[in-house]
């Protein structure tokens, strides 16, 4: 199944990318947004698709007005290139929540949708609009994508966030949805016929005060102490693998506090709230462990014994992160989700590290891709 995914680079369109690029089942067509300015590449790449994810849209600008125009635009350009070639791939529509609100980026939600579905009606082709409600999830780009991406980035970068109103907030996280995306794919093969307005139900309901109170104490605990926070929520979960994805560089390698008397030294590696599962391996030198990522799980690498480099990469991106680490002075580094990594014995002598993962190994329920750093 070919796919296209229209805003592949944003925030949705890269969790989405990254995920059917897991499975077999899709051939994913790579999409720039400066292809929308030639309409003989984007001829040529609507001409053979089987399914149009279109996310590309514009969600901020001082000028409303632009927003509206941008969008309409976006949309149109789309139904030009497959009327055109005479393309009737199934589309799917990333409408919004506030479709039905007094303000020009909800209108050219519901009008772009119009307009895809008049298509669709019209040449015999498969259409859903989706009406998503707030988004969060980890890279969500602050000041824009939503208040959760803004807080994270601000508490994690010690700056003061406000809130300005204090609501109830309805959120989904970015995962849930590309889920949902993903079966909806599914589900068009076995219809004949598909013109619908799905609304996407959301995950959670949680007020903007309560967000910003365990984002604090992820601060205080987390960055501070090193302490991972009890996990066992579903919501808090999510926010915290999000969070995770805001800290500065910089923070790592975090070095743990070694208390020696004369019988020897004692360090503690990780204080958790929540279970998991500890680990340790023996690595010879020269060796590379790893070259994996997660989707999902908290994971802790602890250096005891040897010297290593360990380095990370997010998936998608080019820029690889080094950090070094001696046994001499424990320390450890921590794993965001969706970032590929590794850890490597550079020293003269076998490299003994400890690791912490917040769910035990369930062979039946893998969350390990492999990737090289």
């Amino acid at each position: 199944m070919k796919i296209l995914i229209t805003g592949q680079a944003g925030f949705v369109g890269t969790h989405l990318y990254n995920t059917l690029k897991l499975s077999d089942n899709y051939e994913l067509i790579d999409f720039e947004d400066s292809f929308f300015e030639n309409s003989l590449v984007m001829n040529s790449l609507v001409k053979d698709v089987d399914v149009i994810v279109h996310l590309a849209a514009m969600n901020r600008h001082e000028n409303q007005q632009v927003i509206y125009d941008t969008n309409i635009v976006l949309v149109s350009k789309l139904i030009n290139a497959c009327e055109e070639t005479e393309s009737t791939p199934y589309v799917l529509f990333s409408s919004s929540s506030q479709e039905d609100l007094d303000n020009l980026y909800g209108k050219s939600k519901f009008e772009g949708g119009k307009l895809l579905k008049n298509w669709a009606i019209k040449n015999n082709a498969k259409f859903s609009a989706l009406v998503i409600p707030n988004v969060f999830g980890a890279f969500g780009r602050p000041n824009y994508n939503s208040v959760v991406a803004t807080f994270c980035y601000k508490i994690a970068n010690e700056e003061t966030p406000e809130i300005h109103v204090d609501s109830d907030v309805k959120l989904i996280y970015v995962n849930k949805l590309v889920s949902i995306i993903e079966d909806k794919i599914q589900e068009s093969v076995s219809k004949d016929k598909l013109i619908e307005k799905f609304i996407i139900p959301h995950q959670y309901t949680v007020k903007v005060s309560k967000i910003l109170s365990l984002l604090l104490t992820y601060r205080e605990g987390y960055i501070n102490n090193g302490i991972f926070p009890n996990l066992s929520d579903d919501f808090e979960k999510d926010l915290f693998n999000t969070f995770r994805t805001y800290i500065p560089k910089n923070h790592y390698p975090y070095i743990l506090q070694k208390h020696t008397d004369n019988r020897g030294a004692f360090v503690e590696i990780a204080r958790t709230k929540s279970e998991g599962q500890f680990s340790f391996s023996t690595t010879v030198p020269g060796i590379t462990r790893g070259n994996h990522y997660h989707t999902r799980k908290a994971e802790r690498f602890a250096v005891i014994k040897g010297k290593a480099r360990i380095q990370l990469r997010r998936i998608g991106t080019n820029e690889v992160i080094d950090y070094y680490l001696d046994g001499e002075e424990p320390s450890f580094v921590d794993m965001p989700i969706w970032t590929t990594h590794n850890i490597t014995n550079i020293g003269d002598d076998e490299l003994l590290t400890l690791f912490w993962i917040n769910e035990p190994y369930d062979a039946n329920d893998p969350d390990t891709f492999f990737e090289e750093v």
